[in-house]
């Protein structure tokens, strides 16, 4: 396959940045999106130019490092990680753009790679459990439904690669957020922090300065691991419940 990059180019977060076109040929069909980066900046690298700089790190769809925006879709046409996307997936011939995460949480740190430490921060800010509760417990020590069970595992899928705010329209970070607040609040062990942890999670994202969520539901269409749109209620009802204990 011969195909026609462009790519996102930008020095740091206080440089301008520009899209820069490049040829690459000789692409197997059989090469994930990343591989074919791979063979762009081994030419780039013998012809003495900069490589672009990009996000990777298992590339077994596991990590959620891979972030790229590609014609326009986070991931690109497929509902997957960057490096579970196979070059089959395009023409011969296509022109392909390839950009980072654009949203004003998401910094620039150069080229595709930016900075999406605000997702720990909402981590740190309530996504753990704190009691203290030794060694790992018997299996069936503690009796859980199958019901919560199966929606802690839905929600523990989320990767925290960003896509959510990459296809959201207002830039919003509530599925991601929300996957996180009910992974732990519907399991006995995240019950005694459950109020705190949405309120304090929230007030993070918030902080952080990720945008509204108007239910476009264009966050749960990009996801890769396929976390549901009604998380984002389910949150929400949290987040009331808590915030009317807190003020009585």
């Amino acid at each position: 396959m011969r195909l026609t990059l462009r790519v996102w180019r930008q020095k740091n977060a206080d440089a301008p940045g520009t899209m820069a076109t490049y040829e690459v040929d000789g692409i197997s069909p059989d090469m994930s999106f990343l591989e074919m980066l791979d063979t762009l900046n081994e030419e780039l690298i013998l012809r003495g130019e900069e490589p672009v700089a990009f996000d990777h790190d298992c590339r077994e769809g596991i990590c959620g490092a891979c972030s790229l925006v590609i014609n326009g879709d986070a991931h690109g046409p497929e509902r997957t990680t960057t490096c579970q996307l196979h070059m089959r997936s395009f023409r011969d011939g296509d022109t392909i753009d390839v950009e980072p995460w654009r949203a004003a949480a998401f910094p620039v740190v150069k080229d595709l790679v930016v900075d999406r430490s605000s997702f720990d921060r909402i981590i740190q800010a309530g996504g753990y459990v704190s009691a203290p509760t030794g060694s790992a417990p018997e299996a069936h020590a503690t009796p859980v439904p199958k019901a919560d069970a199966d929606r802690a595992f839905e929600h523990a899928e989320c990767i925290g690669c960003g896509a959510c705010v990459a296809a959201c329209p207002n830039g919003s970070a509530m599925l991601f957020t929300s996957a996180k607040v009910n992974h732990l609040n519907v399991l006995p062990q995240g019950a005694p922090e459950r109020e705190s942890r949405v309120l304090d999670m929230v007030a993070q994202m918030d902080a952080e300065g990720f945008g509204g969520c108007t239910l476009t539901g264009e966050c749960a269409t990009a996801c890769p691991k396929g976390i549901p749109l009604p998380s984002i209620s389910a949150m929400n009802k949290e987040w009331l419940r808590a915030t009317r204990r807190r003020v009585v």
